[in-house]
């Protein structure tokens, strides 16, 4: 069974850094592209970074430069660490498999599995 765990979540200031993980079982985590996404109170689910099996990265423009993605095949473990975080950043944030074809410009719908959330919430 394949389940993607996200942790990490929680309530931090504008400015402020949070580190997001996901921990991957039930399948080969090395052999698949692997992402984030995020769905903000009242919103679609935009896409936010994604990371390929090579390790090449993509990033939405409105998180670029200040997220940053980086995957642990050894540990099977996905991680999303955020810095200077803004409010419009604020959503449930979910970590998500991306079957082999997937492109990152439908890297909002593309995947085949989602995990379970993770809360941001960015407030002063």
């Amino acid at each position: 069974e394949v389940q993607l765990q996200a942790s990490g979540g929680g309530l931090v200031q504008p400015g402020g850094s949070l580190r997001l993980s996901c921990a991957a079982s039930g399948f080969t985590f090395s052999g698949y592209a692997v992402g984030w996404v995020r769905q903000a109170p009242g919103k679609g689910v935009e896409r936010v970074s994604r990371i390929n099996t090579d390790g090449s990265t993509s990033y939405a423009d409105s998180v670029k430069g200040r997220f940053t993605i980086s995957r642990d095949n050894a540990k099977n473990t996905l991680t999303l660490q955020m810095d200077s975080l803004k409010p419009e950043d604020t959503a449930v944030y979910y970590c998500a498999r991306y079957p082999y074809g997937s492109t990152w410009r439908l890297a909002s719908t593309q995947y085949d599995y989602r995990g379970q959330g993770t809360l941001v919430t960015v407030s002063s």
